[in-house]
């Protein structure tokens, strides 16, 4: 029975974990799509609006010149246009205009120019222009011999508006190596004047796709998605502009496809990725801990079997485990020593004092830990110059049993603790000091002494007393009711043999429905203490957060199961600034207060949350979460966020300690804090500051950033 109930809890935490991996490897996916997709948008816009100006401003001039428009387009050489080769003028011509169009440009500021026509018709010539990319300048090419340009200058004629070509190679890339040319477009942009929309030519730019695209998909990529963007060539099949390949390896089980409109046409953007690639989408946690619950239950069906045989084979298991157990400790002994010996060696302080108590010798790690001291100084003015306290950080250390005196009177001392505190270590270090006698060149007696450095193993001691004893007490609860009902169903069914009848069948029951209920609360600890350590070790993916539209999820998400009016929360949400910030962490926070404030309502009372925010002076934006529940008892405002502290009016509600605490990582995470305080008319007032978004911060503040 414990092996089965045991297998069977291991199962759902399985199953669980890895259906969260799978939900967050989707909402990576989304996410990263949806930027990479902005990405494309943004720099695609930027190039049509710079056509859109250029023609704007060719327009808008008396009269035209090929030295005015180099003019014009001679900012663009400093914006560093990727993928740009040349941004020309064109202006139109037929077969009896090309003569007189040569001479009008060349007396307008092109005197070299040479029209060389192709074919019979209309032509379209370039008469002005600056290379972008250091090529060679393409004055008096006829632009209607290739397909692909000829049909986007008409477009923009007749719609008036800018146009993308289908996807080709460029004449200005013909002279190159076939290996080196790239699939790429020109975008065009008609030329008007005056209000009677005198059609002047057009302002054509040239782009290499994979230049163009390449640092936006980099970018958006970041080394975990395959990013492929698709137009249509000139037969109208669909042709890669440019593409990126992930870094990672494996089968892309993931894939997007986002239809992205440029000028007068859409684009397709497809995205791919291994989902075991993406950040906190794949991992062994799921594997490990499904190995860890197998091997307790292993371990705990061993003892059941252990304590139901004999008293012979139990004393011979116990003799057995005792040996090892001893062996174990023998060999962390060793180890210990060990550890000992190369940390006294490479980091530890050492520090030598001569028969009459002065320091002959500080290396520096001593010198760190204690502070630069005076060669000069005896054993008599230690105390002033060092401050030496006991542990407890108040009692002052007896000067005659500092360690370096007992040494200097032949006495060894190891791992004595004390407090150091002075102007240098104003905080207090905790640091330990082992000393031994030793003799010097002339056969006086001096001391050597090694100091080691402790606060932090102190803080992490203290802190992990505090974590084991409350994990150690919330994991032995149900474990010991999960065992003791598993006896009580093991004594039902006995009485079912025997002819219990219902009364049997129904303690067997009721013991079940216990074992359940255990197993509930062990995996809902387990899952916020995964929680707790994802709030302190997961890296943060920084995004520009719709706090309202957050909010609103979370909000319909916690209430849409509710049913009735009694049952169903009165929730208000104000207006919310957009924020700087992780969404998913962010939303756990947002999470976890509604989810307080709809738990901790007095009974036969309807929640009511009023959620609100506002942006600080400094930048921040601080988010209001105001219930009308139990409320906090007095003095215990600041100690609901630590580890596992509950408060004393909430032990009639379920819960493991650990929300608060995993709010308060969180935030702090961000560069904010949390707070809570009483709600003047009933009920709490949790309050927290995030970044707000860098376009919605003051003007000064983003200048001093």
């Amino acid at each position: 029975m414990v092996a089965v109930i045991g297998c069977a809890i291991t199962l759902a935490v399985f199953t669980a974990l890895v259906r969260r991996e799978n939900a967050a490897a989707e909402v990576q996916m989304d996410r990263r799509t949806a930027a990479a997709a902005e990405a494309v948008r943004s720099e695609t816009r930027r190039y049509v609006e710079i056509l859109r100006t250029t023609a704007a401003a060719a327009g808008a001039q008396d009269t035209l010149t090929a030295t005015e428009y180099g003019h014009i387009v001679q900012p663009l050489k400093t914006m560093k246009l990727a993928g740009a080769t040349a941004i020309v003028l064109i202006v139109p011509a037929t077969d009896d205009e090309v003569a007189e169009v040569q001479q009008r440009w060349r007396r307008l500021g092109s005197p070299d120019l040479t029209l060389t026509p192709k074919g019979n018709g209309e032509h379209a010539f370039v008469v002005a222009g600056i290379p972008l990319d250091g090529t060679r300048p393409l004055g008096g090419i006829d632009m209607t011999q290739a397909v692909a340009p000829a049909d986007t200058l008409a477009q923009a004629r007749r719609s008036g508006q800018p146009a993308v070509s289908d996807t080709y190679q460029l004449l200005v890339d013909q002279d190159l190596p076939s290996d080196q040319r790239q699939n790429s477009f020109v975008m065009a942009a008609p030329v008007f004047r005056g209000a009677e929309q005198q059609f002047l030519g057009w302002v054509m730019l040239g782009v290499r796709g994979q230049n163009f695209m390449g640092d936006t998909l980099q970018h958006a990529g970041q080394g975990l998605l395959d990013l492929t963007l698709m137009a249509a060539g000139t037969d109208r099949r669909e042709v890669t502009v440019a593409e990126l390949g992930a870094a990672s390896e494996g089968e892309r089980d993931l894939v997007r496809t986002v239809d992205i409109p440029v000028a007068d046409k859409s684009w397709t953007l497809r995205v791919s990725a291994p989902a075991a690639g993406l950040p906190g989408a794949r991992s062994a946690f799921p594997l490990s801990m499904a190995l860890g619950g197998l091997v307790l239950t292993a371990l705990l069906s061993t003892l059941v079997w252990v304590l139901a045989s004999s008293r012979d084979r139990a004393r011979v298991r116990v003799r057995a485990a005792t040996a090892e157990l001893r062996a174990g400790e023998a060999a962390s002994r060793r180890q210990a020593d060990l550890l000992g010996a190369v940390l006294d060696g490479i980091s530890d302080g050492v520090g030598v004092v001569g028969p009459d108590g002065k320091f002959l010798l500080h290396n520096p790690a001593a010198i760190r830990m204690l502070g630069k001291g005076n060669p000069e100084a005896g054993v008599e003015s230690w105390q002033g110059h060092y401050g030496l306290f006991q542990v407890d950080g108040v009692t002052p250390f007896d000067t005659e049993q500092l360690p370096l005196v007992r040494a200097l009177a032949g006495q060894d001392s190891d791992q004595v603790e004390m407090v150091i505190r002075h102007p240098d270590h104003p905080e207090g270090r905790v640091i330990s000091v082992s000393a031994r006698p030793i003799e010097t060149t002339t056969g006086e007696r001096g001391a050597v002494a090694v100091f080691h450095d402790i606060t932090e193993r102190k803080h992490v001691e203290t802190e992990l007393r505090g974590f084991a004893g409350v994990v150690a007490h919330d994991l032995k609860s149900p474990l010991t009711a999960v065992r003791g009902f598993a006896e009580l169903i093991g004594d039902a069914l006995d009485d079912l043999e025997a002819g219990g009848g219902a009364d049997a069948l129904q303690q067997a029951r009721r013991s079940a429905g216990k074992v359940i209920s255990g197993a509930v609360r062990m995996e809902q600890l387990i899952s916020e203490l995964l929680d707790y350590a994802a709030a302190r070790d997961a890296t943060l993916r920084l995004d520009e957060v719709n706090l309202r539209s957050l909010v609103d999820d979370v909000v319909t998400a916690r209430t849409d199961h509710l049913d009735g009016p009694d049952l169903r929360p009165d929730i208000f949400v104000g207006s919310l600034p957009p924020v700087q910030a992780d969404p998913v962490l962010l939303r756990q926070v947002i999470d976890n207060l509604v989810g307080n404030a709809i738990k901790y309502t007095p009974p036969g009372q309807a929640p009511r949350i009023d959620i609100t925010g506002r942006r600080e002076p400094d930048g921040d934006v601080r988010v209001q979460v105001a219930d009308r529940g139990i409320g906090i008892p007095d003095g215990e405002h600041a100690l609901v966020f630590d580890s596992f502290h509950r408060a004393s009016n909430g032990g009639a509600h379920p819960g493991t300690g650990l929300g608060l605490a995993i709010c308060r990582r969180i935030v702090e995470r961000h560069g904010g804090r949390i707070e809570a305080a009483p709600n003047p008319g009933g009920g709490t007032i949790f309050a927290f500051t995030i970044p707000a978004s860098a376009e919605h911060r003051a003007p000064s503040l983003v200048a001093s950033a």
